[in-house]
């Protein structure tokens, strides 16, 4: 006994409409994911910023955001580096503009010169 044509194509097409659905569900579940990641940035971000103002002096944020205009990522570096001295417990006053001049001075990568004679 074989399948009614119409059963066929009926089966097939509940088929394609089941995995559209499935697509449609996966898709929108990585939307929310994306925008669940997206508020877990913003929460750590602001997290962070509350940190760097509860131990920074107004001298040293300012320092701080004039180094972040010139070199983004090494004033990323040095809010990581701040963040987690002060999660640590490390940091016992808050930090002037001082000591954050020293603190960017030791956290500088080593520039690298370059000596060209001529013949």
């Amino acid at each position: 006994m074989s399948g009614n044509p119409d059963d066929e194509r009926l089966e097939k097409l509940r088929q394609e409409k089941m995995e559209e659905l499935q697509e449609r569900a996966e898709g929108q579940g990585g939307q929310q994911n994306e925008a669940a990641q997206e508020a877990a940035r913003e929460r750590a971000e602001a997290q962070k910023d509350a940190l760097l103002k509860q131990y920074l002096t107004d001298g040293a944020r300012q320092r701080l955001n004039a180094v972040e205009m010139s070199k983004p990522d090494f004033a990323e570096k040095v809010k990581q580096q701040l963040v987690a001295l002060a999660q640590s417990g490390r940091i016992q006053d808050r930090i002037d503009e001082d000591q954050m001049k020293d603190l960017l001075r030791e956290l500088q990568p080593d520039s690298k010169s370059f000596n060209i004679r001529r013949r």
